[in-house]
């Protein structure tokens, strides 16, 4: 059961909406040119946009809809006859033009070809100036234009080469002066004059993907729109991210002035260009529950499935007020599918599950959800396949997921923990996902009316034993994202995780590591003593290989953050020291762990890294933590500490 991630006719996003709006708006007025832009992240769902468009418009004699995949054609020629050369090739074709309107055909083929010829002739210019080309000039084009049309991928016939050819050379050898405005202006007719011919109220093109290509096709292919901007009875429909064009025009005209600004510039140039610019929202909270159930409950069942019908019709209502829970609860969902929803009881259960962290986690944006979730299912069909899928629940897999995919700091840790631990637990874990609730306080008894109220006596409070600190935990504690995280039913701290890390291990693989430490394991402890142990590791520590050292720094770090007490160095921290010295590519690890110290730790973590902190980003993040520290009030000695390294300049 895989998600297929293409554009679909079939709307579980409610964006039909959307297309209709836009059929509708171009429909008001077929007489009168117009472009309206489509604009969304990447995975939005914009070409699922212009497939309903598409959709739409199919079965109106009066109205050609032409479709053009901007990037699939990126490459082949030059984007921006591609884009004319298509729409007149598809108009031709989808018409039957070449026998109807032969005479407006050959005319706009004709044109079209001078345009490629201008094109591919580079240095052409005289087209431009003079107008008129010599005779060397004209062998050179018509041979050129020969090759072009005898390249066996263009799937042309003899008869289709010659005619091409010998339309070349007559144009080319036309005693009038053939200047670039003049032709295009003779084309825009010709063209104008074939949609009459063919009957049309009115031309729609779709261009999708426009936002993939690189800057200097999509410039001109945007530059090939302004063809037919102005022309009557043309619609352009254009589906980009607009960050992403603004970006390609700030490339082309990159030496703009600064009293223009290419930010500016970029902004102008595409207000002129797409009158209606319609921007596709993220989900929100409701419609990605909506959306995520669709998914599964449509892979399961399938598309054609009857309930699944019902339940779609379900959803469609609810979208209409996307603000509402109600409309799309448990229940509504249960009466859609009937007898079925039993079938489907697992992937209602996992959509509760993941989607409140996977709806943040993803900012609403369909592709992403669908990515999540392939990935969910492939991996527990990979573990069904190597035979210990019987180990592997999905809603705890997904958790995890959702920690590797969105908070990976937090699935390093867990990943670590568990690998390590004899039973594959991650003991942190527990005391996340299970944090004890407040005793209940017993109300206090009033004394009888007129009653002397005895004298309070003094409360004295109940030693609390001093727990040690652990940075991991507090860290944890410290992040509404992560306590989020922990609250997403299943518990998983008292699962056996190893089961799950090696169906994960495709991003890192953690077992490996914990039983590949090997002879590792008596670097790992020496660097874990005193500072004279290990002040001559270096030239040993210098031969690891860079996953070596980081496997090292890795175990380190946990047995350095698993002690209590930071307010002297730690054991392991100059064994730390030397390894990211020698290996300086852990150097941003390094501050990591730093940063992770709490807040009562001692002076001793501001100075001393000045030899082991080269990179000037990872100074610079130093710094950060140094004036961090600067401002914490209830430590006093690492206040002095850091204060006084921001006065007197002192370094790492």
């Amino acid at each position: 059961m895989l998600l297929a991630d293409n554009e679909t006719k079939f709307d579980l996003l409610n964006n039909e909406a959307i297309a209709t709006t836009i059929v509708g708006l171009i429909s008001e007025n077929p007489e009168r040119a117009v472009t309206v832009g489509v604009h969304g992240d990447w995975g939005a769902g914009k070409s699922s946009v212009l497939e309903m468009i598409e959709n739409a418009l199919d079965g109106h004699d009066d109205i050609l809809c032409i479709k053009f995949n901007a990037w699939r054609f990126q490459g082949l020629e030059d984007a921006k006859i591609a884009l004319i050369e298509g729409v007149v090739t598809q108009l031709i074709e989808k018409r039957s033009l070449a026998t109807k309107a032969a005479d407006a055909v050959m005319d706009v083929v004709k044109r079209l070809d001078w345009l490629k010829i201008a094109r591919m002739g580079g240095g052409l210019a005289f087209t431009a100036m003079s107008g008129m080309p010599n005779l060397d000039q004209i062998g050179s084009v018509v041979g050129m234009v020969k090759g072009f049309f005898a390249d066996p991928k263009k799937n042309f016939d003899k008869d289709e080469i010659d005619k091409v050819v010998k339309g070349a050379e007559g144009l080319l050898k036309k005693k009038e002066s053939r200047r670039v405005p003049q032709e295009v202006e003779e084309f825009r007719k010709a063209f104008d004059e074939l949609l009459r011919r063919a009957g049309l109220k009115q031309l729609v093109v779709l261009i999708d993907d426009l936002d993939r290509c690189l800057p200097e096709p999509a410039i001109e292919t945007l530059e090939a729109m302004r063809l037919f901007v102005m022309m009557d009875r043309t619609a352009f429909v254009i589906a980009a991210d607009e960050a992403m064009i603004e970006y390609s025009v700030r490339k082309h005209f990159p030496d703009l002035p600064d009293t223009t600004g290419p930010r500016d510039y970029a902004r102008n140039y595409l207000e002129k260009l797409i009158q209606v610019p319609l921007r596709i929202p993220s989900l929100g909270g409701v419609e990605t529950y909506i959306y995520v159930t669709l998914l599964l409950v449509g892979a399961r069942l399938g598309e054609d499935n009857e309930q699944f019908d019902k339940l779609v019709k379900v959803a469609r209502a609810a979208l209409k007020r996307p603000w509402d829970p109600t409309g799309f609860d448990s229940g509504a969902v249960q009466a859609a599918l009937g007898d079925r929803a039993k079938d489907v009881a697992e992937d209602l259960v996992l959509t509760e599950q993941i989607v409140p962290l996977l709806a943040s986690g993803t900012s609403g944006n369909p592709r992403q959800i669908k990515r999540f979730l392939n990935s969910l299912l492939l991996r527990e069909r990979t573990a069904d396949a190597r035979g210990f899928g019987a180990a592997i629940k999905l809603p705890v897999l997904a958790k995890l997921m959702l920690a590797e995919r969105f908070i990976p700091t937090l699935f390093d840790e867990i990943g670590l923990a568990s690998a390590n631990d004899p039973d594959g637990r991650c003991k942190d874990l527990s005391i996340l996902e299970g944090e004890p609730k407040a005793a209940p306080v017993k109300p206090a008894v009033e004394p009888a009316i007129g009653a002397k109220k005895p004298a309070a006596a003094p409360v004295k409070a109940a030693p609390t034993p001093a727990l040690p600190e652990n940075p991991v935990l507090t860290q944890w504690r410290a992040s509404d994202v992560i306590k989020a995280w922990a609250k997403l039913q299943p518990p998983i701290s008292d699962f056996d995780l190893r089961p799950y890390l090696f169906v994960t291990k495709d991003r890192k693989d953690y077992l490996a590591a914990a039983s590949a430490l090997g002879p590792l394991a008596a670097v790992v402890e020496r660097l874990m003593g005193r500072r004279m142990t290990v002040s001559g590791m270096d030239a040993e520590l210098r031969a690891l290989a860079k996953p070596e050292a980081s496997l090292v720094f890795d175990f380190v770090r946990r047995r350095i953050l698993a002690a209590g007490d930071f307010v002297r160095p730690p054991a392991g921290i100059d064994g730390a020291t030397i390894l990211v010295r020698t290996q300086p590519h852990l150097q941003s690890a390094l501050v990591d762990m730093l940063g992770m110290l709490p807040e009562t730790s001692g002076p001793w973590i501001v100075a001393g890294w000045n030899e082991v902190l080269t990179e000037e980003g990872e100074k610079r993040r130093f710094q950060n933590l140094i004036e961090r520290w600067s401002k914490i009030s209830d430590n006093p000695a690492l206040q002095a500490t850091a204060t006084a390294a921001l006065r007197t300049g002192i370094k790492a």
